[in-house]
């Protein structure tokens, strides 16, 4: 009868005991475990600081997507990175660039679902992509381009509060503004006067709604303009004796 040997051999006892040695030596001195380490943990927290910037302006401006928001998505995007080069590192066949290349189209959806197209007005584009570009700050700083990832993320803040500046200061920017009438004069005059100051600031009327009560009529309606036209609008307005009384309020300005 013959019986299998399974005793390795002497070539296969070395390579492993080998093996181990070199485990077992880069373990105790500590040197690459803990440099990997220091390395991962150095890339998350300058994402976070440099996503949670970010997410500060952006809460300060009272957007949806604030501190948390963005900071997340920085380190998650930082974290993938750092996730799809350790893998592949480990795994010398696999792509590099596999599990990183995901995060452009899981951003693009959240950018999307952040994007509101109501109200005879689109909102969220802004946001949208501010969350894009704080991705790609997350995954400079996961593949160790710092310089790169803070300087990004001054420019990025350079767009958000200078150009921002400039749009309100220049009158670039368009706002949707409601406005309310409450009256006693009828519809048809109401509507003719109306109809005559918007085409003189060659606006349109947007989501009309009239309401009676007590014998009195409420007209309410948008219009979208940059702030400088508002101003305009409304002195139009108000310089006709039916529309003395007519309010404005703001709603937004497509951030």
């Amino acid at each position: 009868m013959k019986y299998s040997s399974t005793v390795p051999s002497a070539d296969r006892c070395y390579n492993l005991a080998s093996s181990e040695m070199e485990l077992l030596t880069l373990v105790s001195a500590g040197t690459p475990l803990s440099a990997l380490f220091r390395q991962t943990v150095a890339r998350l927290v300058l994402a976070a600081v440099l996503g949670g910037i970010i997410g500060l302006e952006r809460e300060f401006s009272r957007k949806p997507a604030g501190l948390r928001t963005n900071m997340f998505i920085c380190i998650g995007s930082a974290m993938f990175t750092v996730l799809s080069i350790e893998i592949a590192i480990s795994h010398p066949n696999s792509d590099a660039t596999r599990i990183a290349a995901q995060i452009i189209p899981g951003i693009g959806f959240i950018g999307a679902g952040s994007i509101l197209h109501a109200r005879g007005g689109v909102t969220g584009l802004t946001t949208a992509a501010t969350l894009f570009v704080v991705a790609s700050v997350g995954m400079a700083c996961g593949g160790g381009y710092y310089v790169s990832a803070v300087f990004a993320t001054g420019l990025i803040l350079v767009c958000l509060l200078l150009l921002g500046w400039m749009e309100r200061r220049l009158n670039l920017k368009p706002v949707l503004v409601n406005y309310t009438l409450a009256t006693d004069r009828s519809l048809d005059e109401v509507m003719e006067e109306l109809g005559s100051a918007l085409e003189q600031s060659d606006k349109e009327m947007r989501r009309t709604h009239v309401t009676k009560l007590n014998g009195r009529k409420r007209i309410s309606f948008s219009v979208d303009a940059t702030r400088g036209e508002h101003k305009q609008l409304l002195q139009r307005f108000r310089g006709s004796e039916p529309l003395r009384t007519i309010e404005a309020s703001a709603e937004h300005d497509g951030d």
